[in-house]
């Protein structure tokens, strides 16, 4: 168990110190090439000025550089490349056992972090580039789409997974159906990427929901997996220490593209794969990230059916803020709901 836990942890300090490393970096190429928007403010979905964002958030956009998720996926890659060169130039030592790429656990997500992120860059880069003009949503969704859809079928196909495991009640059976199901999981979890709009937000809720699938995958023997989720929770680690207030720079769709898409098959990967229950747990690990999706869908639904909002302003972290609590108290309330959460999640797995 000792091992197993130096196994888990050593890779993630690892992960955690590379991060902080080369931020530096990463932040001599943000400032250097002005990488934030040269005009604050969005519009609302239905064409008209969002009123209550731009005078919460307008004029930070102008200031604060974009695409910090680099230092999550970034250090995690690199962590990853250098624990396997390890155990290759240094077999049947020590340090082999902190290699963690395999193919059965760990290169599904590490392939949906790294597309996601290049996805996620790529936007990034245009928003800045062309006046806030990123790659279209419809486009970002399509290439979601299309991507989840591949994996979906890789789950279905290559690894026999069909259905969804229920906590106490045996498996719902979906057979191919397994596939559009990956598909709306992962629209929903990409859809949770807005709650990166405050400063620290999105790092400690995220840091939470993979701390917990680390555990998860523990409990289901998924050691490699586990290793992987630590990995991840070091990198936001470290691009949280530089993004609580005031944000040295924005996470953004390089990184919560990249994060989203992998949690995505770590949740699927700990379900019957693991003979676990990974989907169902979502709902309890992640309640920040699905409330911040209900919150948006409510908001545009309301105004829809009865021409006004339900909330100030979606999402619900902003609609907080609209109402007048500081930031950081919005922040820290997250958080504390995010490892209460997360703590609960890993409760029901280890007892289900």
């Amino acid at each position: 168990m000792d091992s197993l836990i130096l196994n888990v942890l050593i890779p993630a300090l690892l992960t955690f110190t590379i991060g902080i490393f080369i931020t530096p970096l990463v932040t001599h190429f943000l400032f250097k090439y002005k990488v934030w928007k040269k005009q604050g403010g969005k519009v609302a979905m239905g064409g008209h000025e969002a009123t209550e964002f731009n005078r919460l958030k307008g004029g930070e956009e102008t200031k604060t550089p974009r695409m910090g998720g680099i230092v999550v996926w970034g250090s995690v890659l690199i962590t990853l490349i250098f624990t396997s060169l390890l155990a290759h130039f240094f077999p049947n030592t020590l340090l082999s056992n902190l290699n963690f790429l395999s193919r059965s656990q760990t290169l599904i997500p590490a392939t949906a972090l790294l597309a996601g992120a290049l996805i996620g860059f790529l936007n990034d880069f245009y928003d800045v580039a062309h006046e806030g003009r990123g790659i279209s949503l419809r486009l970002r969704l399509s290439l979601i789409t299309i991507l989840s859809g591949s994996l979906g079928w890789w789950f279905y196909d290559k690894l026999d997974v069909t259905g969804v495991n229920i906590p106490f009640d045996g498996t719902l059976e979906l057979g191919i159906l397994i596939i559009p199901f990956f598909i709306l999981l992962t629209l929903m979890l990409y859809a949770s990427g807005v709650i990166d709009g405050i400063d620290g937000l999105s790092g400690g809720v995220f840091a939470s929901v993979f701390a917990a699938y680390t555990g998860i995958a523990v409990i289901q023997s998924q050691f490699n997996l586990a290793v992987f989720c630590a990995t991840v929770v070091g990198g936001i680690l470290a691009f949280l220490w530089f993004n609580v207030p005031p944000a040295r720079f924005w996470m953004t769709e390089t990184g919560t593209m990249a994060l989203t898409l992998s949690l995505a098959t770590v949740v699927f990967m700990t379900d019957s794969l693991g003979d676990g229950n990974g989907i169902s747990l979502l709902v309890v690990v992640g309640l920040p990230l699905i409330a911040t999706v209900v919150s948006n869908v409510l908001q545009v639904s309301y105004r829809k059916l009865t021409g006004k909002k339900l909330f100030r302003i979606a999402p619900l972290h902003h609609h907080f803020e609209a109402i007048g609590w500081p930031s950081y108290k919005v922040t820290m309330r997250y958080w504390i709901i995010s490892i209460f959460c997360a703590v609960i999640g890993v409760i029901i797995a280890s007892i289900a």
